[in-house]
């Protein structure tokens, strides 16, 4: 069994990114239906030394969207430690990163796989291969940061299942 470049980045990030974003819409509605105020959601941390909700969600986009755009352009940067958005613009985010991961062909996206890119962390720089990159280090931090964001909401009470993180899967 072969898979493409595409299908294990473009279409694992596409869909993993609907299902933050439809993790976001019913944390959004649970606060509704609650009285909860969505500015503590943003800033809620599992745990006093992990970072809150906002950086979970910019490090989904950063590690999908941005991650295409880094393996194309040859040079990728941490994402933003800003936390300047609010639940809603946290929920666009996101949106805007669909946007993006979706507007890769499976063209563009596997002639990226041949291709290599500088991870630029401070001073230091890391060279990787785009495949290496998306599979030991964009993919694993995608994940994670996906799986805080909707832990996060699961500890603030919103009614949450594995099937809202898993999302719709490929039968057959």
């Amino acid at each position: 069994m072969s898979i493409s470049f595409h299908e294990a980045g473009v279409e694992t990030y596409g869909r993993i990114l609907d299902s933050v974003a439809g993790v976001l819409d019913k944390g959004a509605a649970y606060a509704a239906e609650n009285g909860k105020d969505l500015n503590e959601f943003v800033h809620a941390k599992l745990r006093d030394d992990m970072m809150p909700l906002h950086f979970q969600v910019v490090s989904v986009c950063h590690h999908s969207w941005g991650a295409l755009q880094g393996m194309r352009d040859g040079k990728f940067t941490p994402p933003s430690f800003e936390l300047d958005k609010d639940y809603q613009g946290l929920q666009a985010l996101v949106k805007e990163a669909r946007e993006g991961v979706s507007s890769f062909s499976e063209q563009d996206s596997n002639s990226l796989a041949d291709k290599s890119l500088i991870f630029a962390l401070g001073k230091n720089e890391l060279p990787f291969t785009n495949e290496n990159f998306l599979l030991t280090f964009s993919l694993p931090n995608f994940y994670f940061h996906a799986t805080t964001t909707y832990d996060i909401l699961r500890m603030l009470g919103v009614p949450l299942g594995k099937m809202d993180f898993l999302g719709a899967m490929k039968i057959g």
